[in-house]
């Protein structure tokens, strides 16, 4: 049955499975590449190069990238298996007959999703993808490959055929030369490319990292989680207009800053007296000092609004940002029951599992507003 919610603990699962797909496989790498962080670092390119759209004049409807970047990713979950050659062939000469199979998996595995948001959906399968938002969705995917090419190319220089993947990902991009962003990232070590290896070092990161956990997430894929959690939530909610755009944008960029101060794990933060605050400060210090310079002036009071301060709701920019924490929450939430499941535990998961379960269903809490009472207790339920 559809008209559920689009926010439900299906779907939840069925985007942080991709965690457990990993990438260039059949080459030696420096760094597990996941498909969760290969589609975050994707997302935030797809952001900067839109954002260079509107600079250079074009128009972009962010509503629509970010759905479109969604749909993107939860085709690629069911097709992520076949190399990149081979999908897009198979995608040129069969593409009615993928998107069917890419409807029918996401219906196995999502059986009850709101309805507009499973029709829009299909008609994005089936539809040419012909827009200028997909077109910066599409070349976001090739500057994000070709930033995990560049970590595995050294390693990989004796491997047969190495040459010719270099060729034909640089070739991808220059398709792409219309895009203003692109023209910028391929004439030079530009401060933009800069700005897109920072982010991108939000791989390198583990999550709970004093503790063995599987699968291992990064910063940057839960930054992602949370941001899908907070758009599928704002659907369910109907919000429109730039709400949309600060609420998602705000949940990718939300760690941000610990690029610079690596993740200082809760218990320690909690503990020693005065040191968020402190945290905070060297942060904000940093991002000013290594980040800000790096993107157009005219971008910077945005990012210090969603990077400095994201959970706190705001009137002008509209944003829920109580909503963002309980995202955020539930995606660490999950790390943890999910790991337990797989069979990997420890206590400091048992015990982060219930103290964020506790915040999350406590009533009048900041879960009530994704109701996430009903999630966990569905997670709990679930055969994992």
């Amino acid at each position: 049955g559809m008209n559920g919610k689009a926010l439900n603990a299906n779907m939840l699962y069925y985007l942080f499975d991709s965690t457990n797909m990993h990438r260039w496989n059949d080459h030696l790498r420096t760094l597990d590449l996941s498909e969760m962080d290969k589609q975050a670092h994707k997302t935030a390119i797809a952001w900067v190069l839109g954002k260079c759209e509107e600079d250079a004049g074009a128009a972009i409807d962010w509503h629509r990238l970010i759905e479109h970047n969604l749909f993107s990713f939860i085709q690629r979950i069911a097709l992520t298996d076949l190399k990149p050659q081979v999908f897009h062939r198979i995608e040129e000469e069969k593409a009615d007959d993928v998107s069917r199979y890419v409807l029918c998996e996401f219906d196995r595995s999502v059986p009850h999703t709101d309805e507009g948001f499973r029709k829009r959906f299909e008609e994005y399968l089936y539809s040419d993808r012909s827009s200028k938002e997909d077109a910066v969705i599409r070349a976001a995917h090739y500057l994000a490959t070709k930033w995990e090419f560049d970590t595995i190319y050294e390693v990989n220089r004796s491997v047969y055929g190495i040459e010719d993947t270099k060729k034909e990902i640089d070739g991808q991009i220059g398709q792409h030369s219309d895009l203003a962003g692109v023209r910028d990232l391929m004439t030079k070590r530009s401060d933009l490319d800069n700005f897109i290896d920072i982010v991108g070092q939000l791989r390198f990161q583990q999550r709970w990292a004093r503790t063995p956990r599987i699968p291992k997430t990064t910063v940057l894929g839960h930054s992602l989680l949370v941001a899908d959690m907070v758009y599928l939530n704002d659907c369910d909610c109907g919000v429109e207009g730039e709400q949309v755009y600060n609420d998602f944008y705000t949940a990718l960029f939300h760690d941000l800053p610990e690029v610079l101060t690596k993740d200082v794990i809760t218990p320690v933060k909690t503990s020693v007296s005065g040191l968020p605050d402190l945290l905070e400060g060297i942060e904000h210090e940093m991002m000013e000092k290594r980040i800000m310079p790096l993107i157009p002036a005219g971008w910077r009071e945005e990012l210090r609004f969603m990077a400095y301060d994201p959970f706190s709701d705001s009137d002008l920019p509209r944003r829920n940002g109580k909503e963002i924490k309980a995202c955020d929450w539930l995606a660490a939430w999950m790390e943890a029951h999910i790991s337990i499941c797989y069979g990997v535990s420890s206590k400091s998961l048992r015990d982060g599992k219930v103290d964020i379960g506790r915040k999350l269903t406590a009533v009048g809490g900041y879960g009530e507003t994704i109701d996430a009472f009903d999630i966990i207790a569905d997670f709990e339920k679930m055969e994992i």
